[in-house]
């Protein structure tokens, strides 16, 4: 049988209407998927992904020291239990004891029930019963004879590089005879291993018969 052109447009006619619904569902699936990948951002690597703040490693009785340009021990620190978090470096501390080092003077120990110190290795957060404490020293052939001193606050921040210890809590000092308190806070430089109070400062003069620590 011999189809004549006018059959064989009525035929392709009828071929389209039926695969219509095919090519309607198939361009509308083409054109959602190009919308999503285009509004989809990239994914990211592993390691440019934002990772958890968890710990990677602890260690008990952990310990941390620096030296100074001239290859003595700037600080040490001590702790009952280190935690170190991957995410950016920084360390809790059960337990911390800092001891500070001048050359000529006795080291300063600074204590707390726990710390933070940052990753940089810069700032130590010293938070529960915080003490600086430093012993009374003899005099020398540059230095005048100093008393020993005790403060206590409830926080410190020590800045390491700057060999500064700062607080902006209540703080009660303690030096030779003197027991001075501020609700303000204080400084603590230990190039020179003084303190200043801040705001208005309260003080009284008594035997203190408390052992040096």
């Amino acid at each position: 049988m011999q189809l004549n052109p006018q059959q064989i447009k009525m035929s392709l006619g009828r071929t389209i209407l039926r695969l219509m619904p095919l090519l309607v569902m198939g361009t509308i699936t083409l054109m959602t998927f190009w919308l999503v990948r285009k509004n989809t951002p990239p994914e990211s690597s592993l390691l440019e992904r934002v990772r958890l703040h968890e710990p990677d490693y602890i260690i008990e009785g952990g310990a941390l020291s620096a030296l100074n340009e001239i290859g003595n021990t700037k600080y040490r620190v001590l702790g009952k239990k280190v935690t170190h978090y991957d995410d950016d470096a920084s360390i809790d501390i059960l337990t911390p004891r800092m001891r500070l080092f001048q050359a000529d003077k006795a080291p300063v120990t600074v204590k707390s029930d726990t710390g933070h110190l940052d990753g940089d290795l810069t700032i130590l957060d010293l938070v529960s019963n915080a003490e600086i404490f430093r012993p009374a020293q003899a005099a020398t052939a540059s230095e005048p004879a100093s008393p020993r001193m005790l403060a206590q606050s409830s926080y410190f921040r020590v800045l390491i590089n700057d060999d500064i210890i700062e607080t902006d809590k209540p703080i009660r000092l303690e030096q030779g005879m003197s027991v001075m308190n501020s609700a303000d806070g204080g400084t603590f430089n230990n190039v020179d291993q003084s303190m200043v109070l801040s705001g208005q400062v309260k003080g009284r003069i008594e035997r203190l018969q408390r052992q040096a620590q």
